[in-house]
């Protein structure tokens, strides 16, 4: 029986940095995967295909709606061709998993795959697609097995009508009417891809506003963006059935007032959310504590109950994001090394990478008033920047909250051109504890989006932005 200092359950962002990391401090390590491919959804049906449609899609909006505005005039008509844009989507998948593989050949770490499963604390059972079965021993073992999408109890996802993000990548037509069940971060981002495309897009949404979840001027302006885009939205529905005939989706909601509101379409997006993936995994085999969400449990450390057990990523508290899992891989391979290292989680940036793409990092208003912090705003618009009028992108603002007293900042808030980069330079000066004069006093290059943020941090510093 091959035995290892540690193996790691699951291939996706937080294994396979967490397998690297491991490797590079000199332990011996096994990373397991239940699929055919590393990378778990994150490259294979999640963060990486998603963008790619997202892009695609973008090219041709542009084409369609902004060439003419830039003297751009292309004979003939122009048109999708889906096949042919889902496929380089999946060239763009394998590109990047087989970088995986061959990151974890130079890592000189060896790969199990097959559906891995403790038979004891430190001993993994990995059943293979032919039904045959592999033993191995691991000093330290860490559960990365992610996520799944989740649905509600009443519907019945039959993967060809009533689709998950999974299936929406794989689409074989371009649906006459998507009804999208959820007004989060994947139902808006597949729900524009389509939109782009020639659907008729409707998002069905129990909350109030859309990204719920983010500062509420982000939810506001990024709503109004999508209207614009004819984007249709239903707020405060509670949806209670999902019916199909046919080739037809019927939904059934109650809105505010608790009328019964009727949705058809040819296709319905279930996109309510993700739950933590354990299937097959038998952690109560190892002794393994599960909490009341179905997610592995974890102190400060990211160490299950059982001592020489730890688990990342999705299938542990926190926000569902490829780079939090990332981060998390890294703190337990360097805490299986000896080492101390730490996340603030309050400086793990969000995105949501519609066009305008949102991007945000630490606290929203509403956060700091229900905490009673006494904060100042700072806000500046998109449109006021040279870069965006040469570029046609002017919807957006960037807006960053500060202590009252000290300065320091709080949150930086976005939503406009190329927000999902800019944020980082939220994320640095956070980390850093900058104050907003600080970001305000930095020379940032002209053109650019980033000047949004500068005068942003102007406005929040003496309220004196220069250019509005």
């Amino acid at each position: 029986m091959s035995q290892y200092d540690v193996a790691i359950i699951g291939s996706g962002p937080g294994g396979y940095v967490a397998a690297i990391r491991c490797a590079q401090l000199g332990m011996k390590t096994a990373i397991i995967e239940k699929y055919a491919t590393l990378g778990g959804t994150c490259l294979n049906v999640g963060c990486i295909p998603s963008k790619a449609l997202l892009d695609s899609s973008h090219h041709y909006e542009d084409a369609i709606k902004h060439f003419e505005d830039h003297g751009i005039e292309v004979p003939g008509e122009v048109k999708v061709n889906l096949e042919k844009m889902i496929g380089r989507k999946q060239a763009v998948v394998d590109q990047t998993t087989k970088g995986i593989q061959f990151l974890m050949d130079k890592n000189k770490i060896d790969v199990f795959e097959g559906l891995g499963s403790f038979t004891d604390a430190t001993h993994i059972t990995i059943k293979k697609s032919d039904g045959k079965t592999e033993a191995i021993e691991a000093k330290n073992t860490i559960i990365a097995t992610g996520s799944k999408p989740s649905s509600l109890p009443f519907i019945k996802l039959d993967k060809e009508r009533v689709i998950t993000s999974t299936e929406a990548l794989e689409l074989k037509e371009i649906p006459k009417h998507m009804i999208v069940i959820g007004g989060g971060v994947i139902g808006l981002e597949l729900g524009q891809v389509y939109k782009r495309l020639g659907s008729e897009v409707t998002v069905v949404e129990f909350m109030d506003r859309i990204i719920p979840g983010m500062d509420a001027a982000l939810s506001k302006e990024l709503m109004k963006v999508m209207k614009k885009q004819k984007v249709k939205f239903n707020l405060a529905h509670k949806v209670k059935s999902v019916t199909r005939k046919g080739k037809e989706v019927i939904v059934k909601a109650d809105n505010k007032k608790g009328e019964e509101v009727t949705f058809t379409g040819d296709y319905c997006l279930v996109s309510v959310g993700r739950r933590p993936y354990t299937d097959g995994l038998n952690a109560e085999a190892a002794g393994v504590a599960l909490d009341d969400k179905g997610r592995v449990a974890v102190n400060d450390h990211l160490q299950t109950n059982v001592p020489n057990i730890y688990a990342i990523g999705d299938v542990v508290r926190g926000a569902m994001l490829a780079h939090k899992a990332e981060e998390e891989g890294t703190m337990v391979a360097e805490i299986l090394a000896g080492q101390k290292p730490h996340i603030d989680y309050n400086l793990i940036p969000g995105v949501v990478y519609t066009w305008p793409e949102v991007a945000a990092v630490g606290k929203t208003e509403e956060e700091l008033k229900d905490a009673g912090v006494a904060y100042k705003v700072g806000q500046f618009p998109m449109r006021a920047l040279g870069r965006a009028r040469a570029s046609m992108d002017i919807d957006g603002f960037v807006k960053i909250l500060a202590d009252s007293k000290t300065d320091e900042v709080l949150g930086v808030h976005m939503i406009g051109a190329r927000c999902a980069d800019l944020i980082t330079e939220g994320v640095t000066a956070m980390e850093f504890r900058a104050s907003a004069e600080d970001i305000a006093r930095m020379s940032h290059a002209h053109p650019t989006y980033a000047e949004a943020v500068k005068e942003a941090a102007l406005a929040a510093t003496e309220n004196r932005p220069i250019h509005i």
